[in-house]
């Protein structure tokens, strides 16, 4: 059940318990050193307070003694099938939190071990940040194009409440899931999309054994030969991209890791709708721009990596040249 539903339910109940009130107590006198009687809707402040004495009884209700909690898998929006072999799935396992591996201004990355037995996995735990520190400072160019059902969220969103922005940060999640699964089952380069629950990503973890995250792709110094092959890479990935009518939406070398000579996108919360995103273009045109500039810099000869030719056949991969 999301939040805003649980919201609902308890409005409800408020309302219905006044409405008893009124009836049965209709002559008599409330005291004048009485609380004053609760009416009406309650606040987002009040519907926050309720979620998070929700959560805190759920997180501290039957916890396993060898991990931080029993594996969410069960209760969560699953990845696409067939689920790769390395993953855990069972409902008995448990999860342990083995420490931070980034932070960032909508989102922190941790690293989490899921194990049954003899058998464990390593994931990488997405979580977006609560609602006192979340930063969605770029949000209204990629939501365009992005419609919620209820009028009421979008209302919230767009006046920018405590309870907009608790739904602006599902709704990044939600579209980062969607985005992932979306591009896995095509063969883009992106890590597994394990499941989503709330605010929280579950992703393959891309590094090794030990827990040791893959170097952004800006943190590398590849000779001339391993430039051109990421170079390659990367065209393909771009073009993936293109024939599924997307772009990355902020692309640059601090969200492409290089795992064993493999180049992975990763960071996909705003991928931008080609179509329906008035903006599109504009947003490819800067990702493309973003990234030969690294590739520039690094000694990649420029008839190679000329950014405008390489948008003009991105574009008529996408049908839109």
């Amino acid at each position: 059940m999301r939040e805003h539903d649980l919201y609902e339910r308890f409005e409800s109940t408020f309302t219905d318990a006044d409405t008893m009130r009124r009836k049965g107590k209709r002559g008599k006198r409330v005291a004048d050193d009485a609380e004053p009687t609760r009416r009406g809707r309650m606040t987002e402040e009040e519907k926050l307070r309720v979620a998070r004495l929700r959560e805190d009884q759920l997180s501290t209700a039957d916890t396993p003694e060898d991990g931080d909690r029993w594996s969410t898998w069960g209760d969560a929006d699953q990845g696409p099938k067939p689920h790769p072999d390395w993953l855990v799935t069972e409902l008995a396992a448990v999860d342990r939190e083995l420490g931070i591996v980034k932070t960032g201004k909508e989102a922190d990355v941790f690293l989490l071990e899921r194990a049954l037995g003899d058998r464990a996995c390593l994931l990488a735990a997405k979580r977006y940040r609560s609602n006192d520190h979340r930063m969605f400072h770029r949000d209204a160019g990629y939501l365009e194009g992005r419609r919620m059902k209820k009028s009421r969220e979008m209302r919230a969103i767009q006046n920018r409440t405590s309870f907009g922005r608790n739904l602006i940060a599902e709704q990044w999640a939600v579209a980062e899931f969607a985005a992932l699964t979306q591009l896995w089952q095509i063969g883009a380069p992106v890590p597994y999309p394990v499941q989503r629950s709330g605010t929280e990503l579950l992703l393959e973890f891309i590094g090794d054994a030990e827990g040791n995250a893959a170097p952004r792709l800006a943190q590398t110094r590849p000779d001339e030969d391993e430039l051109l092959d990421l170079w390659r890479q990367l065209v393909a990935t771009l073009m993936t991209l293109a024939e599924a009518g997307v772009t990355h939406g902020d692309l640059s070398a601090y969200n492409l890791m290089v795992h064993e000579g493999r180049l992975i996108m990763i960071d996909l919360p705003q991928v931008v709708d080609l179509v329906a995103n008035p903006r599109g273009v504009e947003f490819l045109d800067r990702d493309v721009r973003n990234i030969t500039g690294w590739f520039a810099a690094r000694g990649l000869p420029p008839e190679i990596g000329e950014p405008s030719a390489l948008v003009a056949t991105l574009l008529e991969v996408a049908g839109m040249g």
